[in-house]
């Protein structure tokens, strides 16, 4: 599994360097089995993207062993997990505090359809978790709830989270979402936007389907 731990401190580098998020915040995980037991890696808990080493990316299982007690993983893991055991067809994820995604956030509401790209994420909006401590069991069924027919969600006063067959994908999305998420600031500063119809999103989401397969 060394390559995969390569590939999630390779991309959780670029949470810094993409502004999706700063120092240590936010976190990256990849579904993974080792030695017949199915699970996933993900990254650790206070370590600086810039100090990781493949060492201390953790495996932990479906039925959350650690795979080093030493070292703690993210302190969102439950929730990795969670979504994990949801989602069967997901193959990694991606949580990040964007400067756009956390304000819209703190209002606590879904982003409405303002614009058709807002279907990216698998609806006519994204959905805002319900606020809980950060780490705790209520945070992660909040999430898990607001991902259900989504692969993207933001949490309360808090960031966002995106999902996808892999780790690429989870990425774009979560870049998606976050310049979404600054339009939308944008368009409130005008005033308040034309919202897109059910209809018209129902139409934009099965073109959607064809454009996330040319990706």
């Amino acid at each position: 599994m060394i390559d995969l731990r390569k590939k999630i401190i390779k991309y959780v580098k670029k949470l810094n360097s993409t502004n999706l998020s700063a120092l240590r915040s936010g976190n990256i995980s990849i579904r993974a089995s080792t030695n017949g037991i199915n699970g996933f890696l993900i990254t650790p808990s206070g370590i600086k993207y810039n100090n990781l080493e493949p060492k201390n990316i953790i495996f932990i299982s479906e039925s959350g062993l650690f795979e080093n007690e030493k070292t703690q993983p993210s302190s969102e893991w439950k929730a990795h997990r969670d979504i994990y055991l949801l989602k069967k067809e997901v193959k990694s994820i991606v949580h990040c505090h964007s400067v756009c995604a956390t304000a819209v956030s703190s209002f606590r509401k879904s982003v409405p359809a303002f614009h058709y790209m807002i279907g990216i994420a698998g609806g006519n909006d994204i959905k805002c978790a319900k606020y809980a401590t950060f780490g705790s069991k209520e945070l992660s069924l909040n999430i898990t709830k607001s991902l259900k027919k989504r692969s993207a969600c933001l949490i309360s006063n808090h960031g966002q989270v995106a999902v996808g067959n892999s780790l690429e994908e989870a990425f774009e999305l979560a870049e998606e979402v976050e310049n979404l998420c600054n339009q939308y600031i944008n368009c409130l500063r005008v005033g308040i936007p034309k919202i897109l119809s059910k209809k018209e999103m129902e139409r934009v989401l099965k073109r959607m389907k064809n454009y996330k397969k040319r990706r």
